[in-house]
């Protein structure tokens, strides 16, 4: 018969702190006020610059000894991909959005939610109007994107009859309601810019790939407001190291394909032919020298213009 494991004696609880940030401490509960209606507010949060560090030097034991400074070992992890210590913090959000921005927020499928629900409760008696000046034309190349506006007094137009719509259907809404009607079933014909409320909690990772797409200039208008928002507003205060890192190392860098750095070489050698080669075999252009559609070429040539590198001679072909 095998011997029990001893246990060892219990040793003395450690009397731990929990970190803070004065800054954020400051603003928790406050709304920020964005489109006409909606907000942002923190809840709650967990963890701070601090955190990611205490977790990088766990994960990386004697590696990181000769990173003396916090700034300096997150931006190291930033710019080398390792985010598992952006998890160790957590924030919850307290958001009221239009429902037809909440249905691009809710892709984001890595946070925990509690949405407002219309089935137990009143649906909210606010929906988002358009200024007249803000009514977006489609782009012609992005078939989910937006260019341009609608003249003024086309728009003022339009914002009436969005008034008039909303109102119309609220009435109807509430006329439901006074007759008894199910509020899951009297709610059916609210429209998308109804105003809708949730509880929504995320890690820093999961909250940079967020703001990463969503205050991108190609997101929709309305959503890139609310990242904006908590990004500028709120995680610049709560995690300044980690945000800076994010800016640098994320928003405001260029990435590379290894076409675009093939390319790029050979311009800088001054081979023209190459160059149109390279245009033929990645199908920029035509054995002929015919522009073809390429999105490639496109981010390619938008890259060689903030890098001040001469866009090759396809572009006169246009």
């Amino acid at each position: 018969m095998s011997e029990e494991p001893e246990i060892p004696e219990e040793e003395e609880a450690q009397h731990l702190i929990r970190p803070t940030v004065p800054e954020l401490d400051e603003i928790l509960g406050k709304p920020f006020k964005v489109l006409d209606d909606g907000f942002i507010r923190v809840v709650d949060y967990m963890g701070t610059d601090s955190s990611i560090v205490q977790a990088a030097r766990v994960s990386y034991g004697e590696g990181t000894k000769k990173i003396s400074q916090d700034r300096v070992l997150i931006r190291y992890l930033m710019r080398h991909r390792h985010t598992t210590p952006l998890e160790m913090c957590e924030i919850k959000f307290h958001v009221r959005v239009p429902m037809d921005c909440w249905r691009q927020w809710i892709r984001h499928r890595t946070s925990s939610v509690n949405e407002y629900s219309t089935r137990y409760s009143l649906a909210i008696d606010a929906a988002q109007t358009t200024a007249p000046s803000e009514w977006r034309l489609q782009a012609e190349s992005n078939r989910q994107g937006s260019g341009g506006f609608v003249d003024e007094e086309q728009g003022q137009s339009f914002t009436e009859k969005e008034r008039e719509l909303q109102k119309l259907s609220r009435t109807y809404y509430e006329e439901r309601i006074e007759a008894g009607v199910a509020r899951e079933q009297a709610r059916k014909d609210l429209p998308l810019s109804t105003y809708t409320e949730a509880y929504w909690k995320i890690n820093l990772h999961n909250l940079f790939h967020f703001l990463h797409l969503r205050m991108d200039d190609h997101a929709q208008s309305e959503i890139r407001q609310y990242a904006q928002t908590m990004g500028h507003e709120i995680v610049a205060r709560w995690c300044p190291f980690a945000w800076q890192a994010f800016l640098d190392y994320r928003v405001n860098a260029m990435a590379l394909t290894s076409l675009d750095r093939e390319i790029i070489r050979t311009i800088q050698l001054g081979d023209n032919q190459a160059v149109t080669d390279l245009a033929v075999k990645y199908r920029f252009i035509s054995k002929s020298g015919k522009l073809l559609r390429s999105r490639e070429r496109n981010e390619l040539e938008v890259k060689l213009q903030q890098l001040n590198i001469p866009i090759p001679s396809w572009v006169d072909e246009r």
